[in-house]
C-alpha cells in the first residue's frame, strides 16, 4: 500500500467513480448496506444515490459509470461535474472511491489515472480480484499501490472480502497535492498545456493541484469534435475573464495548427504508460488469449443466428411474464379498488364530494397502481437482464438491426423498456453519448406500444372479434409490430433530416457473466419502481381528478333526467338500468360530451362517432382511462364489473342509419389510432425535463397526433372500400 503522508480528518462525503459493468453499485450496496436514498441531481432526471458507511461517518454517492472524465452523455457529464465540484448545489466530495475491474485492469486505469492526475484523494478498490485469478492472473497490488502514489484494495463486494481493509483506508484519505504527470506528452502539447495551465492559475479558476490536469482535460474537450465535450469547455470558458479566455482559446487554436488530431496522440501517450505500468503489476496468461466462461457463453449467445434465437425466447419470456404475472395481482388491486369505493358510497350521502372521492381520487390512484405490478415486473425482469450480463449482448446483437436506421445498439435497450412504459425507457437514453441519438430515440420511444395501451386492445378486440382466438392473437401481435416497425422507420426519418449526422461507432463493453443477488434486485425493483408511482402517478391522479370534473359538470337537471329515461322503449326488459341511462345522459350534458358531440365531424371520417370521441379526449391524458369512458358513454355502469356487457354494448353501438359503429374497419382503425398517438401526459413531462425544451414533446405531440389520424384514416376509408362498408 502506498505510504500516508499527512492524514485529514475522516472525509465526511466520498464519491464512488468507475466504469460502467466494473462492480461499483455492487461494492456500493455492500459498503451502505443497502441503507440507501435515492433522488435526481439539482435541475436534471439523472438518479442521485447516496448512502452511509454505518459507524464511519460517511457518505457514499454512486456516481454514474464512465469511460473517462471527456464527457458524451448526460450521465457522464454528471460524473464528471460532481467528481470537479462544479454541479450546483451538490457539494465536492471530500474524497473519491474509484473503483476498477481487476479482471479489465489496463482499460479501468484509464479512467483511475484521470482522476489521479487532479491530485484528490483517492481510494482505489479492485473489484472481482477472484475473476481475475480464475483467468490466471497474478495482480501484484502493493506494487500497483506504489506506482500509483494511493492506497489500492482488492475487493470482492458480493463476498464481503476486503470490505473491511477499504473502510479502513477511506478513513485514512491524505491531503490533496499536485501529482506529476508519469507519462510525456508532444512538445506542442505540452506547450499548451502549460499555457493554459498558467492563465487558469491566474483567474484562480481550480485549486493549485489541479491546474495542470484540469487544462490537459480542457483542451482534450476543446478540441475534440464530440458536441457535448466542446460544450463544456466552452461553458468553463464563459466563466474567466475575457482576456484569459482568449489567451486560452488562442493556446488552442495553435495546437490544433500544429498538430492535426491532438486528443488522440494524448490518449495513446496515456495507455502506453498503462501498458507498461501493467506489464509491471500483473503476471499470468495474455488476457487477449485466455478463453474465459463467459467468452464461451457469448460463443452462443452471440452468434448471428442462434444469438437472435435465444434472443426472442429471452423476449418472449420477459413479455409473458409482464402480462401472466402480473394479472393476479392487478386483479387484487382492482378488487381493492372497487371495494374501497364502495364503502365510501355506503358512508358518504351522494353529491359532488362522493363523487370527487371515488371516481376522481379513487379511480386516479387505481389507475395508477393497478399498472404498479407490471412495472416492478419488468425492472425485475431488466435488473436480471443487467446484472447477469445478457443485457449488454442483447444490445450488441441489436446493433446490426439498429445501424440500418442510423442508430446503434444502445438505443435498443431504451426501446425496449418502453414496452411497458415510455417512461423508463426516455430515462435509460441517458446513456446514449451522441445528442443527436438520444434525441432520436426519446422521439421514437412512446411508439412501442406500452402497458397502458393493453387494455385498450383487448376491450376493442373483444368486442369486434369475439371469441376467435386465433384472430384476436394474431392481431395483437400485429400492432405491437406496427409499432416497432413505425419506430424504426421514423428513426430512419429523423436520422436522415433533422439529426442527421454520422452514425457513431458502438463500443460497448461485454461484462463477464454474473449470478444477481436477490437482495440488491429487489431494492433495485423497488426504488425505480417507487420512483416512476411518486413521479408519474401524481401526474396521472391530477389528470383524472380533472377528467372528472368535465365529466361531471354541468349538473344535469331531474327534468332532463326523466326525459331521458321515458325515451326508453316500454317493453324493454333488458339493458341499461335506469341509473346507466342517467349516467349517460349525464355524460352527453357535460363539458366533456359537449366536447365529443363538437369534435364528431372530425371522428367520422375514421369511423368513430362522439362517444369514441370521448373515449380518445379521455385518453389523451392516460389512455387507460378509456376502458372507465367507454363504460359511463355505454351506460353499462361499472366496466370491471360488467366487462363482458361493455364489449356487448360497443359491439352493438349503432349510427342514427343503424350501422354499426364498431365495424372491423373502424374497430381496426381505432386500434392503429391508439397505436400511434401520443397520449400521456406523464411522458411529455419526462421529454421536457430531459431534453430541456417544451419544443422538443409539442414536436412529438404534434407527429404523433397526425401520424396517428392519417394511418387510422387510411385503415377506414380503406377499410370500408373492401370489404364494403362493414
Amino acid at each position: 500500500m502506498a505510504d500516508t503522508q499527512s492524514v485529514t480528518a475522516p472525509p465526511s462525503r466520498i464519491a464512488i467513480a468507475g466504469n460502467p459493468n466494473s462492480g461499483k453499485t455492487t461494492l456500493f450496496n455492500a459498503l451502505t448496506g443497502l441503507r440507501q436514498k435515492v433522488a435526481n441531481y439539482p435541475g436534471v432526471t439523472v438518479e442521485k444515490r447516496e448512502g452511509e458507511i454505518a459507524g464511519l461517518n460517511i457518505t457514499l454517492l454512486d456516481l454514474p459509470g464512465t469511460y473517462s472524465l471527456t464527457a458524451r452523455s448526460p450521465d457522464e457529464q454528471i460524473a464528471r461535474d460532481v467528481i470537479q465540484g462544479r454541479l450546483e448545489g451538490v457539494p465536492r466530495p471530500d474524497g473519491i472511491l474509484i473503483v476498477v475491474d481487476a479482471a479489465n485492469l489496463e482499460r479501468n486505469l484509464y479512467l483511475a489515472t484521470q482522476i489521479l492526475d487532479f491530485g484528490w484523494p483517492v481510494v482505489i478498490a479492485c473489484t472481482m480480484s477472484d475473476l481475475a485469478a480464475e483467468n490466471g492472473l497474478h495482480i501484484d497490488y502493493a506494487r500497483l499501490s506504489m506506482e500509483l502514489g494511493v492506497p489500492v484494495v482488492p475487493v470482492v463486494a458480493s463476498k464481503g472480502v476486503g470490505l473491511d481493509e477499504l473502510r479502513h483506508a477511506l478513513t485514512r484519505l491524505t491531503k490533496h497535492a499536485e501529482r506529476a504527470r508519469p507519462w510525456p506528452l508532444e512538445p506542442a502539447f505540452e506547450e499548451a498545456v502549460e499555457h493554459v495551465a498558467t492563465c487558469v492559475n491566474q483567474c484562480n479558476a481550480l485549486p493549485p493541484h489541479a491546474t495542470r490536469a484540469g487544462a490537459l482535460l480542457w483542451l482534450m474537450d476543446f478540441l475534440s469534435g464530440e458536441q457535448g465535450s466542446r460544450s463544456s469547455a466552452e461553458r468553463f470558458l464563459a466563466k474567466l475573464p475575457t482576456g484569459c479566455a482568449q489567451s486560452i482559446r488562442s493556446a488552442a487554436g495553435t495546437l490544433a495548427a500544429k498538430h492535426g488530431d491532438a486528443p488522440a496522440s494524448a490518449i495513446e501517450a496515456r495507455y502506453r504508460w498503462i501498458s507498461e505500468l501493467t506489464r509491471r503489476v500483473v503476471t499470468g496468461p495474455n488476457e487477449a488469449g485466455t478463453i474465459t466462461r463467459s467468452d464461451r457463453l457469448d460463443r452462443l449467445l452471440t452468434h448471428k443466428v442462434f444469438g437472435l434465437v435465444i434472443f426472442a425466447a429471452v423476449m418472449f419470456g420477459l413479455f409473458a411474464s409482464i402480462f401472466w404475472w402480473a394479472e393476479p395481482l392487478m386483479g387484487l388491486i382492482e378488487s381493492a379498488q372497487n371495494a374501497v369505493s364502495a364503502g365510501v358510497r355506503r358512508v358518504m350521502p351522494d353529491g359532488p364530494l362522493q363523487s370527487l372521492l371515488t371516481d376522481g381520487l379513487i379511480t386516479g390512484v387505481g389507475a395508477v397502481v393497478s399498472f404498479f405490478p407490471q412495472i416492478c415486473i419488468l425492472f425485475f425482469c431488466l435488473g436480471v437482464l443487467e446484472d447477469t450480463g445478457y443485457m449488454a449482448r442483447a444490445a450488441f446483437l441489436m446493433d446490426r438491426l439498429m445501424s440500418r436506421v442510423g442508430l446503434h445498439g444502445k438505443s435498443f435497450i431504451p426501446l425496449l423498456s418502453s414496452y411497458a412504459c415510455a417512461i423508463p425507457g426516455i430515462l435509460a437514453t441517458r446513456t446514449i453519448e451522441s445528442t443527436r441519438d438520444r434525441f432520436t430515440t426519446i422521439l421514437i420511444a412512446p411508439l412501442m406500444s406500452c402497458s397502458a395501451r393493453l387494455p385498450v386492445y383487448l376491450i376493442v378486440i373483444g368486442a369486434v372479434f369475439g371469441e376467435r382466438t386465433i384472430v384476436k392473437a394474431g392481431l395483437m401481435f400485429g400492432l405491437y409490430a406496427l409499432g416497432t416497425i413505425t419506430a424504426l422507420v421514423m428513426a430512419l426519418v429523423f436520422k436522415r433530416t433533422i439529426f442527421a449526422g454520422p452514425r457513431p461507432p458502438f463500443i460497448m463493453e461485454l461484462p463477464p457473466y454474473r449470478l444477481p443477488r436477490l437482495r440488491t434486485l429487489i431494492l433495485t425493483t423497488w426504488e425505480r419502481s417507487r420512483l416512476f408511482l411518486t413521479n408519474a402517478g401524481t401526474t396521472i391522479v391530477a389528470v383524472c381528478i380533472v377528467l372528472w370534473a368535465l365529466t361531471y359538470f354541468p349538473r344535469m337537471s331531474a327534468a332532463q333526467g326523466e326525459a331521458a329515461v321515458k325515451a326508453l322503449p316500454a317493453a324493454q326488459t333488458e339493458g341499461p338500468s335506469r341509473a346507466d341511462v342517467l349516467a349517460s345522459e349525464q355524460l352527453r350534458q357535460s363539458y366533456m360530451g359537449r366536447l365529443g358531440h363538437a369534435i364528431e365531424p372530425v371522428m367520422k371520417p375514421i369511423g368513430l362517432d362522439w362517444r369514441m370521441g370521448v373515449g380518445i379526449l379521455s385518453s389523451f391524458l392516460a389512455r387507460e382511462v378509456f376502458v372507465g369512458a367507454m363504460g359511463i358513454t355505454f351506460a353499462v355502469g361499472d366496466p370491471e364489473q360488467h366487462g363482458d356487457t361493455l364489449r356487448d354494448q360497443m359491439a352493438a353501438a349503432t349510427w342514427p342509419d343503424g350501422r354499426r359503429v364498431l365495424g372491423v374497419a373502424a374497430a381496426c382503425s381505432l386500434l392503429v389510432f391508439y397505436v400511434f398517438a401520443c397520449q400521456c401526459i406523464s411522458t411529455l413531462a419526462v421529454v421536457r425535463k430531459e431534453t430541456g425544451s417544451w419544443r422538443w414533446p409539442a414536436f412529438m405531440f404534434a407527429y404523433m397526433t397526425v401520424l396517428a389520424y392519417v394511418a387510422a384514416l387510411l385503415v377506414y376509408q380503406v377499410g370500408t372500400r373492401i370489404m364494403g362498408g362493414a
